[in-house]
């Protein structure tokens, strides 16, 4: 475990994390990272918050055009 974790790591795991599904030292990395970093400690509660406001999205209400341009804002966003 002594590679260290980056921010852009962190965020791209933030969704496996919160669904409890990162393996162990891939879990262990993240709560190190977050233990030292302020700014993914605050995006890590932002999404907590996101997920209490609006409650869980499921594939299936949405309508074939909102999934589409879900994911053209993901993609696009994992580009910038």
């Amino acid at each position: 475990m002594d590679e260290k974790m980056a921010c852009k790591e962190l965020v791209e795991l933030v969704t496996e994390y919160l669904e409890g599904n990162l393996p162990d030292e891939t879990r262990l990395r993240f709560e190190q990272h977050l233990s030292g970093c302020a700014g993914c400690t605050a995006y890590l509660e932002q999404m907590r918050q996101t997920i209490r406001l609006t409650g869980r999205l499921r594939e299936e209400s949405l309508t074939p055009q909102q999934q589409d341009e879900l994911l053209k804002l993901f993609r696009d966003w994992k580009k910038a």
